[in-house]
């Protein structure tokens, strides 16, 4: 049996310490310790598929949390099912007794207990986002009706604007040109005009050279 240690954390300024510290007492040599410098809001990670390419039935893969793995718990979730069932290794979450998948003394291995405890906290996770999400909306709906308006806030045109766009609307001269005259960039000009046609010059078309 071999022992694999799998570290994780979100920036390469981040310190590994406090996980490498967690793995004394555990025999894990040097050469079966994957760390990625990354989010863990996926799987492609390179140390990760280095360490799932080795690992081999009766390993055992030893993290510091279950978050290690990653943010997604149905990406936990098939990774696990993928470690445990299909290649037949076994994974120990220390921060976690009973995310332990060794077999234990008694009626229940431990890989059942571990199972049983992961699907509940996925479930947890899962109804967790939703309420969040849910709130979010909710909120939003309610500051909506309040009149609180969402995006970005419009920039104020400098004086002149209104010349500069009867100027385009009758081609005496060219939307970036006018652009330039104000000293704002074409595409603010240009969404800031359609604004203006729409509300002065609803039959105008937009056709002026730009």
């Amino acid at each position: 049996m071999a022992v694999y240690a799998y570290i994780r954390v979100s920036t390469k300024e981040q310190n590994i310490e406090r996980q490498l510290e967690a793995l004394r007492g555990f025999d894990v040599p040097q050469c079966n310790i994957f760390c990625d410098h990354q989010s863990g809001k996926d799987l492609d990670r390179l140390s990760y598929k280095k360490m799932i390419g080795k690992i081999k039935k009766g390993d055992l893969i030893i993290i510091k949390s279950i978050d290690r793995l990653g943010r997604n718990y149905s990406d936990i979730l098939s990774q696990w099912q993928h470690i445990t069932k299909t290649v037949g290794a076994d994974i120990l979450v220390l921060d976690m007794e009973l995310l332990d998948t060794r077999s234990k003394t008694g009626d229940l291995t431990g890989r059942l207990i571990a199972d049983l405890v992961l699907q509940i906290l996925a479930y947890v996770a899962e109804t967790e986002r939703n309420m969040i999400h849910q709130r979010q909306l909710e909120g939003i709906a309610i500051a909506k009706a309040k009149g609180i308006k969402f995006g970005r806030t419009p920039i104020k045109m400098p004086d002149g604007f209104c010349d500069i766009c009867e100027k385009c609307r009758y081609k005496m001269m060219s939307i970036r040109e006018g652009a330039n005259i104000l000293g704002v960039s074409h595409t603010t000009f240009y969404r800031n005009y359609q604004q203006y046609l729409r509300k002065f010059a609803p039959n105008s078309r937009l056709k002026e050279t730009r």
